[in-house]
């Protein structure tokens, strides 16, 4: 008479222990042969210290424009404030760029290079699974990218210590700036996986982070060329301003008030409200957009101190459309500085996550094993 035979199983956090240790060891033996590289380091000082250069050259213009100001007569919004909010937008759009820039190159051979060398399939033949491999080598390259944030957080702390930004600023931006670095990152694994030689994953990786900045922007562009229609507003009238007063006791002008007046008629205008979307997958509106700048009320105009906040105001602008921008839309005044009420990013983050998760399951599933069907010219061993 045969016994029945029961199989023991893990159980289910003895399973995740496991598969999250795997994770480890493939994120150290990366970050191992990573810090081995003199390179890195040397890319690591250059990225310091130009950064720094980029923030003295920022601080010496805002230096100028106010010996400037006060040649002339001390006219002007930057002769009582501090250069931190300038320096801090200047650094931020700079970090962005170049780390968008360094990403590509630690992340876009993560996979095919050690296919290339071949070491990927002593890894392989291990116990460890195609997602634990994929996984650990993305944080590998994620971290090491997060180095070089960590390396540039000083000088926008700088933009907090010299007035004009919060500590909150500061945060959020580098939180944002570190989910940026990591979607790019996720991506050029994801085609490392993907691609057989390194050197055409690191131009496809490129082209990629290529068309989020600027793919989105033309996207946009031409979509408001499709986007033509009319909206009903009225005539407005401006206040106007004495052009004879001399230019030292002039006062700093204050947002132009108008009112509507008049039937409203149907006006050409553009409805950008159906394509802001396009903007929502680029990095920099991204980033923007969810910084929490002050709403600006008349002063200097309403306008924006500096490029990130401009680009968070283009974003707003989009959104909102000719009914929440148009002179007179809906025989309304509207204000030239708009409040972040119903914010874009969150959009724009998951359109990115969407694309880095899909090139990354593509990835996993061409790490699986046994391969049922190879590239001519793939190497296995």
């Amino acid at each position: 008479m045969s016994q029945p035979t029961v199989t023991m199983q893990p159980p289910v956090h003895g399973r995740a222990a496991g598969y999250f240790a795997g994770i480890r060891d493939v994120v150290v033996l990366e970050l191992k042969q990573r810090l081995r590289s003199r390179g890195w380091y040397i890319m690591l000082a250059i990225w310091f210290i130009l950064t720094g250069l980029v923030t003295w050259l920022t601080w010496a213009s805002w230096s100028a424009q106010r010996e400037a100001q006060r040649a002339y007569g001390g006219f002007g919004p930057a002769e009582t404030a501090g250069p931190g909010s300038m320096i801090f937008e200047v650094v931020l759009a700079f970090v962005l760029l170049f780390a968008l820039l360094v990403a590509p190159a630690l992340s876009a051979n993560a996979v095919n290079g050690d296919r290339a060398g071949g070491t990927l399939a002593i890894l392989q033949v291990t116990l460890l699974r195609p997602g634990q491999i994929l996984w650990g080598k993305f944080l590998a390259a994620w971290f090491a990218a997060l180095a070089f944030l960590v390396a540039s957080t000083p000088f926008l702390v700088i933009g907090v210590a010299l007035g004009g930004m919060t500590p909150g600023h500061v945060v959020v931006a580098l939180l944002m700036l570190a989910v940026e670095v990591g979607v790019v990152c996720a991506i050029g694994v994801g085609i490392s996986a993907l691609a057989n030689r390194p050197l055409f994953s690191i131009v496809v990786t490129y082209l990629a982070v290529a068309g989020l900045v600027f793919g989105s922007l033309i996207s946009f562009g031409l979509g408001t060329g499709l986007s033509q229609g009319t909206i009903m507003a009225n005539q407005s009238q401006y206040r106007g301003y004495s052009p004879y007063e001399p230019l030292q006791e002039q006062p700093m002008p204050m947002e132009p008030e108008y009112t509507c007046s008049g039937p409203l008629v149907a006006q050409p205008a553009v409805h950008t409200e159906r394509v802001a979307w396009m903007l929502a997958m680029n990095p920099y509106v991204v980033v923007a957009d969810a910084i929490p700048y002050p709403v600006r009320a008349t002063t200097n105009f309403g306008s924006p101190q500096g490029a990130i906040e401009s680009i968070s105001q283009a974003a707003r602008y989009a959104m909102a459309g000719p009914e929440g921008t148009h002179p007179c839309a809906n025989g309304e005044a509207k204000p030239r500085y708009l409040a972040q009420e119903t914010p874009l990013w969150p959009l724009g983050l998951g359109l990115q996550l969407l694309l880095a998760g899909l090139l990354l399951w593509l990835g996993w599933r061409s790490l699986r094993t046994p391969a049922h069907r190879l590239a001519r010219g793939t190497r296995i061993a």
